[in-house]
Formats: structure tokens, C-alpha cells, sequence
């Protein structure tokens, strides 16, 4: 029997780019899918979390428990994790040890089949990166299980949301001249991730493809010189003008990129690295065994563009983001066991329901800004980049709609209820933990009461600190924000914003809950 109707299939790292598109191709083409992630939250609220054939589990490769429950009567596992977001300058050793772990679990409850996408890259040449070695040898240790692991690997992805093409993107847009590294003339073969899904789903389908190692690749072999000129054609912009330079090392190059794009430079550093050598594939045999049309490079970017333009991005790099609720919001009855924790609340009553104050709140932020004071956001984004933060240059997946586990600027989503309630816990560079409210509160016919709560659990004396040299301008801004959500929704403030916390406070649970 065909494994479509038997065994559901396993695809770990269930939000992040890839396997976050992955997911409804497999269940569009008839599989039953097992999603594993840290959050079942986040992944309920991917527009496949509800959708027949779709199961949620919670799973981390660091823990063999939650790997094992997860893998239990599944026959294909697709392993599509890593440890370079969450685990940052310790991941090849996260990434070998769940790698091991995985190994383990794919034996003990008698999986079939384990399916991995890797880095492209010859791992003797004299410039591989520490990134592509780790890519590597995940490959290697996947391979050597009873479970047969069929390994592809690809170098760069093109797609809307894809790391690899929002510098790319963000740079041509952004830098008519750059002062580019030597390994702009590298030569490369970019492929689509529309191929990269087919690919993927293809070994599913191929019993033939089990236990070997593919190169993937598109049907062109450019130097990144030459994508900056395609995707600039593509966009219709000037061809940028590049000057080589030989002292632009890796590191440079990734802190240069994290000041221009939003890709942080912990992201961008690994990246980078893999450009100074050649990405080519050595061989094709996989486009016998899975023939498919192979988008060129300038195909594949005029799609992801257009997905940009619509608003159509359905997974970004900045998707693969834990999900982390701040033990001190939920710390128990007693009113000191969370510490200082400092508050900034304003309300006000707003003419209008809910309903009609909701498209305002869910809109907050990126192209939209906070409504309030835009100025003063912009430069706490500019500080944030250059204390090693990401800034606001995220901005949105898209500009009319959040999701749970969504990067909004230096804010991730973190609990929604429409359309009342919007949780946001800070990202950016702080001595200490930040959340950001905005409730919406019926308060009679028509009637309804707009909060905004800022909560900060400060880290030592340099928190404490922070908070209030900041606190008149939260003061400042959030008052504003409050006029200019009723405002944006189309409606009049029946009582002007006040503040109804102290400034200083000692509390636990979030109002409400």
C-alpha cells in the first residue's frame, strides 16, 4: 500500500523556511504530515496548522524523549533543522548532536526513510566555511544509521523570504555602489525554491533516491556579480555598480550586511563565509530520476519578487524564531516572586466595536509604523542595529495580517485573539525582558476601551536605568499611539489617553489573564 494512506510523514523544524512550504505541498499531494516544532502554538497558527491530514507535536532534537514520541509509527522523516538561529555560535556541536539523537530515534521506532537538505560546497576546498562543514557532517552522521538518509544539497535558495535573497534583495535596493569582497566573481548555482520543494518531495516518491547524496542546483551557473545585475533587471533598478575590494573579509561583510539588510549579522556571518568558494553542482543525477522545469535565475527572482509585491510570502527566514513566553509573566500568586517588574499603561475609550478597532492594531508596525512619534521608533531601530540587534529592518511577513510566531520590526508575535488582545515580546538588544500589549475592551454598545501596557523586567542596575531614562518617552509615544490607532480605524476618542500604572510596580500576571 502506498505510503500516502499508511504511515504519516515527519517533517521536523516544522515553522522554518523550508519546511514551513514544504508542509502544504505534501499535504495538497495526498500525505498525511506529522508537523514537529517547539511551539504548537506557532505552528496552529501557519495556515496549514488546522487543515485535514495535519498533526501538531511538540519536538525538540535536543530532547531524545520528544523526538521519540514524535517519530513513533512515522515511515519518512524529513529533517530540515538547524541550530544556527537558536543555538548561534555553538551550533555545529547542537547540530551534531541532534543529528546523532535523530539517528537514534529513526532506529528505535522503525522509520524508513530520512530526507535532509544541505550545503553545496567542496568541504577540501581551502575556503569552506565552518557552516558548510557543519552541513556536512549532519549529512554524514544522518548517513549513518540503519535508516537509509537521502541527502541533498543546494546552494543558494531563491525565494520571497529566503535569508539568501533578502540580502541579495535589500542590497540591490538599497546600495546603487557597493564596495564588494573578492568573491563577487565566485561562480555559483542558485536554484528556486519552488524546485528545492519538488526535489524534496520527489525522494519521498523515488525509493531510488534512498541512502545517496544529490547536488541540486538550477540551470544556471553565474557569479554573484552577475545575480546582483539579474535581480536588478528584474526589479527594475540600475545595474549597481561594484567595486572589488581585497580587505572586505567575512566578518565584514556580515556586519556590513546586517547594517543594510535585515539579516543580522549572526545569520549573515555563516552566509557569507560559504561565498568565497566555488557552489557548483559536480553532478546531476538527480534530474533523471526526478525531471521537473528548472526555473532560471531570473524566473525564480521575478516570482519571488512578485509574492514580495502581493503580500504572498509564506515563510521567511525570520519565521524560524522560538517562541518564548517570559517566565515572569506567568510567576504564580505572589506579588514579589517575579521581581521589579516596571509598567507604562495608557487607555482610553474609543468610540466603535472592537471588530472596527482590530484592523489598526493587527497593522502595527513595519510600512505602517506605530502611529505615534515614527521618528523616535526609527532611531531606537537605528541604536538597536548597532548594538547587534535587528532593528526594524524585519518589518512584516505581511502588512495586513499577523500570525503567532510572526517578526514584527524587533517585536515577535506572541499571543493573538482577535479582535481583542495582541501580545508582543521585544527582540531588540535590552538589559532585560520587554513586553507589549494592546488590548481592545468592550465597554458598553459601541463603546469599547483601547489599552496599551508596556511590561519590562529589568537586568540589574543598567536595566533599571534604561527603563527610566526612557520612561517620558514612553509616556510620550504611547499616549500618541492610542490617538492614532482610534484614529487610523476611523474613529473618535470619547475620554484622552491617561495612564493608569505607576511608575514603578511589582506585579506577575498580565491584566486579564
Amino acid at each position: 500500500m502506498h505510503e500516502k494512506t499508511t504511515r504519516p510523514v515527519l517533517v521536523t523544524g516544522a515553522t522554518g523556511y523550508v519546511a514551513g512550504r514544504l508542509i502544504p505541498l505534501l499535504l495538497s499531494s495526498g500525505y498525511r504530515v506529522r508537523a514537529m516544532g517547539r511551539s504548537i502554538e506557532k505552528m496552529a497558527a501557519r495556515p496549514w496548522g488546522t487543515v485535514p491530514g495535519i498533526e501538531l507535536v511538540t519536538g525538540d532534537i535536543m530532547d531524545t524523549a520528544s523526538l521519540d514520541n514524535a517519530v513513533a509509527g512515522c515511515g519518512t522523516i524529513y529533517y530540515l533543522v538547524h541550530s544556527m538561529i537558536s543555538r548561534k555560535a555553538g551550533y555545529r556541536d547542537a547540530d551534531k548532536t541532534g543529528a546523532a539523537n535523530m539517528v537514534k530515534a529513526a532506529a528505535n521506532q522503525g522509520a524508513d526513510h530520512i530526507i535532509y537538505l544541505g550545503g553545496l560546497g567542496d568541504i577540501h576546498h581551502q575556503n569552506i566555511s565552518p557552516h558548510l562543514i557543519s552541513r556536512n557532517e549532519v549529512g554524514k552522521i544522518l548517513q549513518t544509521g540503519p535508516v537509509p538518509a537521502t541527502v541533498l544539497r543546494a546552494a543558494m535558495i531563491l525565494g520571497s523570504g529566503s535569508a539568501s535573497f533578502e540580502i541579495l534583495r535589500y542590497l540591490a535596493e538599497r546600495l546603487p555602489v557597493m564596495i564588494t569582497p573578492k568573491w563577487v566573481s565566485m561562480p555559483t548555482q542558485p536554484i528556486a525554491i519552488t524546485n528545492v520543494l519538488e526535489y524534496l518531495k520527489g525522494c519521498l516518491e523515488h525509493p531510488e533516491t534512498r541512502g545517496k547524496t544529490f547536488d541540486i542546483g538550477g540551470p544556471d551557473i553565474v557569479s554573484y556579480r552577475d545575480l546582483f545585475a539579474i535581480f536588478a533587471k528584474q526589479a527594475g533598478l540600475p545595474k549597481p555598480m561594484m567595486i572589488p575590494v581585497p580587505v572586505l573579509t567575512p566578518r565584514l561583510s556580515s556586519l556590513w550586511i546586517h547594517l543594510v539588510t535585515p539579516v543580522p549579522a549572526a545569520i549573515a556571518r555563516p552566509l557569507a563565509e560559504g561565498l568565497s568558494l566555488p557552489t557548483v553542482c559536480t553532478e546531476h543525477r538527480i534530474r533523471d530520476i526526478i525531471p521537473q522545469d528548472l526555473l532560471t535565475c531570473g524566473q525564480a527572482i521575478e516570482r519571488a519578487l512578485d509574492r514580495v509585491r502581493q503580500e504572498q510570502v509564506d515563510t521567511c527566514w525570520a519565521d524560524a524564531g522560538d517562541l518564548i513566553y517570559p517566565e515572569w509573566a506567568h510567576c504564580g500568586d505572589s506579588g514579589y516572586s517575579g521581581g521589579t517588574i516596571l509598567k507604562c499603561g495608557y487607555r482610553a475609550m474609543v468610540q466603535g466595536s472592537a471588530s472596527d478597532l482590530w484592523p489598526a492594531v493587527e497593522q502595527v508596525g513595519g510600512e505602517t509604523g506605530y502611529y505615534a512619534a515614527d521618528l523616535l521608533w526609527k532611531l531606537r531601530g537605528v541604536m538597536d542595529v548597532f548594538s547587534g540587534g535587528v532593528g526594524l529592518q524585519r518589518g512584516r511577513r505581511s502588512r495586513h495580517n499577523l500570525r503567532v510566531g510572526d517578526a514584527l520590526d524587533f517585536w515577535r508575535v506572541l499571543e493573538m485573539n482577535a479582535p481583542h488582545r495582541l501580545l508582543l515580546v521585544a527582540e531588540m538588544k535590552l538589559p532585560g525582558q520587554a513586553l507589549l500589549e494592546i488590548k481592545i475592551t468592550p465597554a458598553g454598545e459601541n463603546r469599547c476601551e483601547l489599552i496599551l501596557l508596556s511590561r519590562f523586567l529589568p537586568k540589574g542596575i543598567w536595566g533599571m536605568a534604561y527603563w527610566y531614562a526612557l520612561y517620558p518617552f514612553h509616556q510620550y509615544v504611547f499616549s500618541r499611539m492610542l490617538t492614532g490607532m482610534a484614529k487610523a480605524a476611523g474613529k473618535s476618542l470619547l475620554t484622552p489617553p491617561r495612564r493608569f500604572t505607576p511608575k514603578i510596580t511589582n506585579a506577575c500576571s498580565l491584566p486579564g489573564e
